[in-house]
């Protein structure tokens, strides 16, 4: 799948991740932060946790660990993930997933 071309045109985040890996486009708020994840390449997140995120896998899967359980979200799948909640996940690559964080400066935005 292929996102649409002004979706592209967002800016990216300065990710601790190579752009060869995943590729980011993204909307920021003073209310929060919209990404859009290209997976070029499977990755692996350590535990870790943050303030509220919300997502929706659009292409592929993601296994996610949260607190105590884990499963699989495949297109069409949501989650949330609440305010200090660890979690981690096994990303294939190929997945594109949407991901809402609580946070409008969870990550940079190149300009």
């Amino acid at each position: 799948m292929s996102l649409p071309d002004f979706i592209l045109g967002f800016p990216s985040l300065q990710l601790p991740f190579p752009d060869d890996v995943v590729t980011t486009r993204a909307v920021r708020s003073d209310r929060g932060l919209v990404v859009f994840f290209i997976f070029k390449q499977a990755m692996v997140l350590p535990p870790h946790a943050h303030k509220g995120q919300w997502g929706t896998v659009i292409e592929g899967s993601v296994e996610l660990t949260i607190g105590d359980e884990t499963r699989v979200y495949r297109p069409g799948d949501s989650y949330s993930i609440l305010a200090g909640v660890t979690h981690s996940a096994r990303i294939p690559a190929g997945a594109v997933v949407i991901d809402v964080f609580e946070e409008p400066d969870r990550y940079p935005i190149n300009t």
